[in-house]
């Protein structure tokens, strides 16, 4: 009988999962890999260099210093155009920073909303101020103070208050084929709610409708955009995707067909057997005894 594989994640990833929050130097980072899922962290980066930024359908291209929210939800990449970029990082969840009676959702400010800006000009003196504030989280992180976590919220609604302050900038060019743009952008999205590493987060986005709301479009505009460029409606590219996870949580974990369904978003496994059935052709039993 095949032996079940436990996947795997990162160190840094586990250790971020249990504490909610990691701030770190990025000059001292450059030997090591921080993987991490994307899915659960906001981001805050106080960067110096030149760098190209890709937020939703816009790219910024950034020299000098910057602040940059990333939101877990909205899909982003970087690009370091610099030979040498210095600064910090912070990476936290959402649960870390609502703790707070007095915080709001996060997906409620500008910086983090996927129609805003999510990148700041920073000037010598916000950057001397600010590297203060993040020399002080990871400071803080490895103190043995008992209200650590509470002082290092305070420090992060203190970036973003003072962020508020600042003029955003709007130094962003946007993609020439807006379709394709949002293609990539919908592709990506999907792929970063995988792979489903714990029952305990199970699937969020399942439909074309709540990819729609992420992505901040109308559902039928998504839907003729992606068609046009790929081919396949986005319904098909989630199913396939759903299918594809669905296998390998039958063949890689010894999590029962009730747990898979659950984990996959489904209400109830009768709904996920059917739909594994209609797709694939066999049931989800059958599919695991048949490969092992």
């Amino acid at each position: 009988m095949k032996e079940k594989v436990t996947r795997e994640v990162s160190r840094f990833n586990n250790e971020l999962k249990l504490q909610g929050f990691k701030a770190f130097q990025i000059e001292e980072d450059g030997a090591e890999t921080r993987t991490y899922s994307r899915k659960e962290f906001y981001k805050i980066c106080l960067t110096t260099g030149r760098s190209k930024i890709h937020y939703a359908d816009k790219t910024y291209e950034q020299e000098g210093t910057i602040l940059f929210f990333g939101n877990p939800h909205i899909p982003y990449s970087w690009e370091t155009i610099s030979t040498t970029y210095t600064g910090y990082t912070i990476l936290f969840s959402e649960e870390f920073f609502k703790n707070s009676e007095r915080s709001e959702s996060l997906q409620q400010s500008s910086f983090f909303k996927i129609g805003g800006t999510p990148v700041l000009k920073i000037t010598e003196e916000q950057r001397f101020f600010l590297n203060t504030l993040f020399q002080k989280m990871i400071a803080e992180q490895e103190s043995d103070y008992v209200f650590k976590d509470e002082l290092i919220r305070n420090y992060i609604s203190l970036i973003i208050h003072e962020s508020l302050k600042m003029e955003p900038s709007e130094n962003y060019e946007q993609n020439k084929n807006a379709s394709s743009r949002l293609t990539s952008v919908f592709m990506e999205l999907l792929e970063r709610q995988f792979p489903i590493e714990t029952i305990q987060n199970p699937l969020q986005l399942r439909t074309a409708q709540h990819y729609a709301q992420h992505l901040n479009v109308h559902t039928n505009y998504l839907n003729r955009v992606v068609k046009e460029v790929t081919g396949k409606s986005t319904t098909s590219h989630i199913t396939e995707r759903i299918i594809t996870e669905a296998k390998a949580l039958l063949l890689h974990t010894d999590w029962s067909i009730s747990e898979i369904a659950y984990a996959l978003g489904f209400d109830y496994p009768t709904y996920f057997n059917n739909f594994f059935k209609k797709f694939t052709g066999t049931n989800p039993t059958a599919f695991r005894l048949s490969e092992v």
